[in-house]
């Protein structure tokens, strides 16, 4: 634990040993973090990077916790999150420069009020500009990569490195960033359009969005990525009955059935129990291999 402590004497950002994740996740589940930080900024970050190579602490970088599930046990390591530090937006014309710790709605919403188009349908897309762009967020026929023009990150070694954004492949939720690798910055290339334009793709996400998806339970999104074909995951969930069926306090929403929820004391679990029935059952029926959006932590190879 004392090297766990040492790092009080090199942290200037927000530092929290043993501390529960559910505090720090849209599930509102999973047990302690050894050690969760918030870089105060980037020379901050490098210090702790430093430190944790040279006595070989495992790092786990994550953003606002919106498309996380966390084991019951917690996590072992630093925990490392840039949200509420390094959320910068600067525009210069129809150029947008973002921290990774940004809040993807704030930027949709600074942009759309300047009339730029591409972002507009993502509104309503929970978390940071840094986990958007790992799992190439996307909505309604956009993805934020689309918009891409480069992209800065630091590794564990500590290299910077600032990639274009042909640099770096994007497919259906999927990136190639490295796990060792920490977003710090994006620039983006929107284009100029009418205010009713803008405000018509709005208005139509939104409205998606709230008849579509449970909203007003806690949850982490689509929990499957949707295979190829012509059925999406919350289809072929409900086609093999588990349409809100439930283990403890986690559901399978019988609203849209490829979002589980925590309907107040849900244990991850209970969650991956859901996850592992529904994989079963689907694979069983139709032969598809459901594969994980959401991120899973803190869990066993088993698991």
């Amino acid at each position: 634990m004392s090297t766990f402590k040492n790092l009080i004497k090199i942290t200037k950002g927000t530092l929290l040993f043993e501390e529960p994740m559910k505090n720090h996740t849209s599930y509102g589940i999973g047990g302690p973090a050894e050690a969760y930080i918030i870089p105060q900024d980037s020379d901050d970050l490098l210090r702790i990077l430093n430190y944790a190579k040279e006595n070989l602490l495992s790092v786990h970088f994550i953003g606002s916790g919106s498309n996380l599930l966390v084991s019951d046990d917690g996590i072992r390591g630093l925990v490392i999150s840039p949200r509420k530090s390094f959320k910068e937006i600067k525009f210069n014309k129809n150029l947008v420069f973002a921290q990774s710790g940004a809040m993807l709605g704030s930027l949709v919403r600074k942009s759309t009020k300047r009339n730029l188009t591409g972002l507009e349908t993502l509104i309503g897309v929970p978390g940071t500009i840094g986990g958007a762009l790992v799992m190439n967020a996307g909505a309604f026929g956009s993805e934020i990569s689309n918009f891409l023009t480069s992209v800065s990150t630091i590794r564990m070694d500590g290299k910077l490195i600032k990639r274009k954004a042909n640099q770096i492949n994007f497919s259906y939720r999927n990136s190639t960033f490295k796990k060792d690798e920490f977003i710090l910055s994006a620039t983006f290339e929107l284009t100029e359009a009418s205010k009713d334009k803008i405000n018509k793709k709005k208005e139509i996400a939104s409205k998606g969005r709230k008849t579509s998806q449970p909203l007003k339970y806690r949850s982490a999104g689509s929990v499957f990525k949707n295979p190829k074909g012509d059925f999406a995951a919350g289809y072929l969930i409900e086609q093999v009955g588990l349409k809100g069926y439930a283990i403890g306090n986690a559901q399978i929403s019988d609203h849209h059935a490829n979002f589980f929820i925590n309907h107040g004391n849900a244990k991850a679990k209970d969650i991956m129990s859901l996850i592992k029935i529904s994989k079963e059952k689907v694979f069983q029926k139709f032969n598809i291999n459901l594969e994980l959006e959401v991120k899973a932590l803190g869990f066993s190879k088993k698991d």
